[in-house]
């Protein structure tokens, strides 16, 4: 009797802890949302207020209609004009998405390569790849720009996106996933005569679906995020991301926060869409990962 009772207690103070952690951790976002819809009174009020007294678009109206940018060009054809924050956002999901897309293929093929073949060198390329996960962005920031200025590259959504293709790890994450796919099952797929593709694609890929899920939002965050990297990469208003374009409608003398807190929605809700599409499989890979064997 004492045990279960010790039992309930504690999972009653886990669960009132864990309540007050997700409510400090959501309260930021909780706090810009409302801001968005808040009055400047209600914003600048010297008491905190908690809930908009009078709800508002003014914010939003402010955000789309300080610039205008064409909303996409393509083969140098140039679209309609609209507000610019429309083309930042447009600018950062074709960004993530692309950066979540490549490093998701080439990813799960490297680490099914570094997993299941045996070929001289493994063992050092994935040491490399470790070694890689830790070192910093900044060391190899000057390399990499010269590299898009000499591939024309610069200014462009793919100086942002293709650093983001060799993340390690990605890969590393794929080589554990790969670790758990059976090597009877492949054997059994090369009797049937699959070549190696189809092999990857029907046998590898259902079963690293998981980990491929928790890649994609830990890629499409890192890459919508990564506002170091665009602002070195990117110069050009036309280019520029939701974060940056927040960035530059911050004046000198004052700073709309109304504005900002719109544009920090703005910019929070794909993410929030994304991590709710993909929140299964983020579970799958991440209990998964945790009890291998």
């Amino acid at each position: 009797m004492k045990t279960n009772a010790r039992s309930r207690a504690y999972k009653i103070f886990t669960n009132i802890v864990l309540v007050i952690l997700a409510i400090l951790f959501l309260f930021p976002l909780y706090w810009i949302i409302t801001g968005a819809f808040k009055t400047g009174a209600d914003i600048f009020a010297t008491k905190p207020v908690w809930f908009p007294t009078k709800w508002t678009m003014a914010n939003f109206d402010r955000l789309l209609n300080q610039r205008t940018s064409p909303l996409f060009q393509l083969f140098g054809w140039t679209g309609p004009t609209g507000p610019a924050a429309y083309r930042w956002l447009i600018n950062t999901v074709l960004m993530s998405v692309g950066a979540m897309l490549l490093t998701c293929a080439t990813a799960s093929m490297a680490g099914y390569a570094l997993a299941k073949k045996r070929f001289r060198g493994r063992g050092l390329i994935f040491s490399l790849i470790v070694c890689a996960m830790a070192l910093p962005k900044q060391v190899i920031l000057i390399p990499l720009l010269k590299e898009m200025s000499a591939l024309h590259l610069y200014n462009t959504l793919w100086a942002v996106i293709f650093p983001t293709v060799g993340w390690p790890f990605g890969v590393f994450l794929m080589k554990q996933f790969s670790e758990s796919v059976p090597s009877e099952m492949l054997e059994a797929a090369r009797i049937d005569g699959a070549s190696e593709l189809r092999t990857f694609a029907t046998v590898v890929l259902p079963l690293v679906k998981p980990g491929i899920g928790a890649l994609a939002i830990f890629t499409f965050i890192n890459a919508w995020n990564d506002y170091f990297m665009q602002l070195v990469m990117l110069s050009d208003n036309v280019e520029y991301t939701i974060s940056m374009g927040i960035s530059t409608l911050m004046g000198e003398a004052s700073v709309d926060m109304g504005v900002l807190m719109a544009g920090s929605a703005l910019a929070a809700a794909p993410i929030i869409i994304v991590f709710l599409i993909f929140q299964k499989y983020f579970t799958q890979g991440i209990t998964m990962g945790a009890v291998k064997g």
